[in-house]
């Protein structure tokens, strides 16, 4: 795709979940798809009838196996954080119809116990996950998204540690 064309794309709804736990840190997994480590928070794209509060708490259990009742709401991004997939990625993920994603974030506190987490769901993402301090999750993340986690973990500093 030409640099045209792919600037036509519009971004797909998505959204995202910082998920804190009662220390401060944040859970992050290490995707299984890609072959070097590459490290996310649960995020996934709106279904046409969701709002995106419902879908980030379908993610994170489709993701985590962690269920509503071991989340509390703590915040949510005011507005859309946007990110541009890699040029070279456009025409490889989601069929060549999205540039990149709109995402909204939430900010839960779980409640539960990790012996709760359950990363080997109906479809597995993640190989591994661990709770990590928000910059060592910055640091793992794929470039590409490096800023859309720098300004999540901003628009969350007054809940994090």
């Amino acid at each position: 795709m030409t640099r045209d064309e792919i600037e036509a794309l519009p971004y797909r709804p998505c959204v995202g979940v910082v998920l804190m736990n009662q220390d401060g840190r944040v859970f992050a997994a290490q995707r299984i798809d890609n072959p070097t480590p590459a490290w996310q928070m649960p995020q996934g794209g709106i279904d046409s009838d969701e709002k995106p509060r419902k879908a980030a708490l379908r993610e994170l259990w489709e993701e985590t196996g962690i269920t509503e009742d071991l989340v509390e709401f703590v915040a949510k991004t005011k507005d859309w954080v946007t990110y541009d997939l890699p040029d070279e990625m456009v025409g490889q993920i989601w069929g060549g119809r999205y540039r990149g994603q709109k995402q909204k974030w939430f900010l839960y506190r779980y409640l539960g116990s990790d012996a709760q987490v359950n990363i080997e769901t109906e479809h597995p993402e993640f190989s591994v996950w661990a709770w990590m301090d928000h910059a060592e999750v910055i640091e793992k993340i794929v470039p590409f998204k490096r800023s859309v986690y720098e300004a999540v973990f901003d628009a969350f500093a007054e809940h994090l540690r």
